[in-house]
């Protein structure tokens, strides 16, 4: 007869889960040891049960893994840090020419500092500024065109009951562009 699947919660009952416990921390153990040998492997084990008592298993001395580990952990965290500081100062050096870029660029955009572009920069300039006017042009027409058509509505709703009270006539639109 085989095992049967074991649910992964707590024991309920102290007697059982004690048992459980030493078998398991006695199988711990066990593979501990094994992996050592098999792959030579260091290999350290440090298990506190639920009051507080110390188990463990080391293939060679402990102070001696523990010293690696925090060697490892202190050096790799180091690194982590140095390396996100030089991050840092490579994105803030970024930052700051990017900034200088679109000062500069908005300085062109004012007619400032004209006089350090080339021919060929200030033709690119000049077709820039073109097609922003060009844009700004259309979008004033579209939102004259949205505001007479509101007055327009109004002045049907409003039109047929003053009828009798005002007589006033339809405007016109003459745009100029």
């Amino acid at each position: 007869m085989g095992r049967g699947r074991v649910v992964m919660e707590r024991i309920k009952n102290n007697i059982n889960r004690q048992v459980t416990f030493t078998k398991r921390r006695n199988g711990l153990r066990k593979k501990a040891h094994e992996l050592s040998v098999l792959c030579d492997a260091q290999v350290a084990v440090i298990i506190y049960s639920s009051r507080g008592k110390l188990y463990e298993f080391c293939s060679t001395d402990m102070n001696k893994i523990l010293e690696q580990y925090r060697q490892s952990c202190y050096s790799s965290q180091d690194n982590v840090a140095e390396n996100e500081t030089q991050n840092i100062c490579q994105e803030v050096s970024r930052l700051k020419v990017k900034h200088e870029s679109l000062q500069r660029s908005q300085r062109h955009l004012l007619g400032e500092d004209l006089q350090q572009l080339r021919l060929k920069e200030l033709l690119v300039l000049e077709k820039r500024l073109d097609r922003t006017l060009s844009k700004a042009r259309q979008e004033k027409t579209r939102m004259m065109f949205n505001q007479l058509e509101e007055l327009r509505t109004k002045l049907q709703e409003v039109g047929p009951s003053n009828a009798n009270h005002v007589a006033c006539e339809e405007p016109t639109l003459q745009l100029h562009i």
